[in-house]
């Protein structure tokens, strides 16, 4: 005899225990199932976000953070400290511990808000009478009836052909998160988000770290004056970014791993690293899903066709996040599954895709929202630009990191804030500004009438907002 729900999500990360949280409050019997383990077998919802992603990340680059500051910058605050090490297994076991904190986070909030929880696979069996019927694989096998179904199984990390991970040479996220010791030789493919960060975190801990880079251009989607900006904080740091390169064989042995490339010249070159990470994307995660069963459709990439109100080819079938279109973000997915709860109830979810801030956390951290300039002047948009350097600021230099710029670009005639990109410190916290003025279509001019705290890191967004009109306080 199955168990039957209003609303059934298949997977348990920001996406999908977000949507599932939100459907419960609607009023809806909700079921929310998710296949991801702890160390000890147990349920550990929040997926690749929590688990090997967003959270785990930023604790790691917390701890690298911390030690570099103590061993390169406390003494001009007048801070002695004198052999300071790190305990790499320490680092590593409180990155679990926070990754647990948040897993059970999760479970507790299942069980306020009265969503059954299912550990184990799910995947579609067949249509049913007013539903679907889904299979939870488990450490008991259940059968499971849902009015609606909402998909939320987020995406893999891509592997290069012919490389598969193996976790201990040759890692993914996954891996990278794990490494019990620092490395000597540090090898990253791609220079996205992952490859930065994991890079800056080895890097900061001892590790020689060299990046490969098959474009020509250094963070393709980041707004070129800020890209530019980054690199060269980063080359500062000794991260080796080489752009233009083509992958060869790899091979791995005993000592490590060997990869040939060529450079941007076109030069034979290769490259002996103790570990290498691959960081060239991420697909979307259908298998196992038994999408045959329904027919469920997928597009070209394997990703699951959805419209804009995240509705796919069959009726009461929803799908979000990684496994559809749009950028792979934990805050979209999350958006996305508020959205679809409330469309299920009746209501008008809305996800504007125009205001979603991206984030790269490594220092500087890198934060944008809204379009590039090269985008504006590739769709012919007249525009006007305004920006102001960390240098300036007064807040930052008590930090002790100018590193870095606020860049606003504007509509020439409106005025309304079209895009704004940002390097330098806390750039993270520092984008949600510009999230809140683009929502309310506010105009540049708006954020340079809004009185900021002084001194604060805040009044370099104030100063950008006044260069683009050709102004300034000077603060």
């Amino acid at each position: 005899m199955s168990k039957q729900f209003d609303v059934i999500v298949i997977g348990g990360g920001p996406g999908g225990y977000i949507a599932a949280i939100r459907a419960a409050q609607l009023g809806f019997n909700v079921a929310c199932i998710d296949e991801w383990k702890n160390e000890k077998g147990g349920p550990a919802p929040g997926g690749t976000c929590t688990n090997v992603g967003c959270i785990p990340s930023k604790a790691l680059l917390q701890s690298s953070e911390h030690f570099e500051h103590a061993n390169k910058h406390f003494a001009e605050h007048g801070i002695t400290a004198t052999g300071v090490k790190m305990d790499v297994a320490k680092m590593i076991a409180r990155k679990d511990t926070v990754v647990k904190q948040n897993n059970d986070g999760i479970l507790y909030l299942f069980k306020k808000n009265k969503v059954s929880f299912f550990h184990g696979r799910g995947s579609f069996v067949k249509a049913a009478e007013g539903g679907y019927e889904i299979k939870v694989a488990g450490a008991a096998e259940e059968t499971l009836t849902g009015k609606q179904i909402i998909i939320a199984t987020g995406s893999n990390a891509r592997a290069l052909p012919g490389t598969p991970f193996d976790e201990e040479l040759v890692l993914s996220n996954d891996g990278a998160l794990r490494v019990g010791a620092v490395p000597k030789k540090l090898g990253l493919i791609g220079s996205g988000v992952i490859g930065l960060e994991m890079g800056s975190v080895w890097r900061r801990l001892g590790a020689e770290v060299t990046i490969l880079e098959g474009l020509p251009t250094f963070l393709g989607a980041v707004d070129e004056q800020i890209a530019k900006e980054a690199k060269k904080a980063f080359d500062k740091q000794g991260l080796k970014i080489e752009l233009g390169v083509k992958v060869g064989e790899i091979k791995t042995s005993k000592k490590g791993v060997s990869i040939a490339y060529t450079n941007a010249k076109g030069e034979a070159q290769s490259l002996d690293v103790d570990k290498l990470i691959v960081s060239i994307g991420r697909v979307p995660n259908t298998i196992g899903l038994n999408v045959e069963s329904v027919g469920l459709q997928l597009d070209e990439r394997g990703a699951i066709v959805v419209d804009a109100d995240c509705k796919t080819n069959l009726p009461g079938v929803w799908a979000v996040g990684d496994v559809v279109r749009g950028p792979m973000l934990a805050h979209k997915a999350e958006e996305e599954g508020v959205a679809v709860a409330e469309r299920i109830a009746g209501q008008h979810g809305h996800v504007n895709f125009n205001t979603i801030p991206w984030v790269i956390y490594t220092s500087p951290e890198i934060a944008w929202v809204g379009r590039t300039e090269q985008q504006l002047k590739a769709d012919g948009v007249k525009y006007k630009a305004g920006s102001f350097p960390f240098l300036a600021n007064g807040r930052a230099r008590a930090l002790g990191d100018t590193t870095g710029m606020v860049k606003m670009l504007a509509d020439a005639e409106t005025d309304e804030i079209l895009g704004v990109h940002i390097v330098g410190p806390q750039a993270s916290e520092l984008i949600a500004e510009a999230v809140v003025a683009m929502e309310f279509k506010a105009s540049s001019e708006d954020i340079a009438r809004i009185c900021h705290a002084h001194p604060s890191l805040s009044e370099a967004t104030k100063e950008a907002a006044l260069a683009v009109d050709k102004r300034t306080l000077n603060f």
